[in-house]
């Protein structure tokens, strides 16, 4: 379960879009988990990227499942792991 894994690397997680994106584009980062019910001009540029630079990217179900999977008490609509 993607969440479970989400849980397992908290301490090498970057949380929010922009945060994201940056990290992508400086090559810090080795997968991307992505929420389906987050606003779709949101999660699209994540998406986008994680194809163009090649870094894998999973769909979760629910925004707020992976925000409390990061430990967080708001939602989460992208995160990503720092390699």
């Amino acid at each position: 379960m993607p969440y479970d894994r989400v849980k397992q690397l908290q301490s090498r997680l970057i949380i929010g879009l922009k945060q994201t994106l940056k990290a992508m584009k400086n090559g810090e980062v080795e997968e991307v988990f992505i929420a389906a019910d987050a606003d779709r001009h949101i999660t699209d540029q994540v998406v986008e990227l994680a194809k163009e630079l090649n870094i894998p990217y999973t769909e979760v179900d629910s925004k707020t499942k992976l925000g409390e999977a990061c430990g967080i008490d708001v939602d989460a609509s992208t995160v990503a792991v720092k390699k």
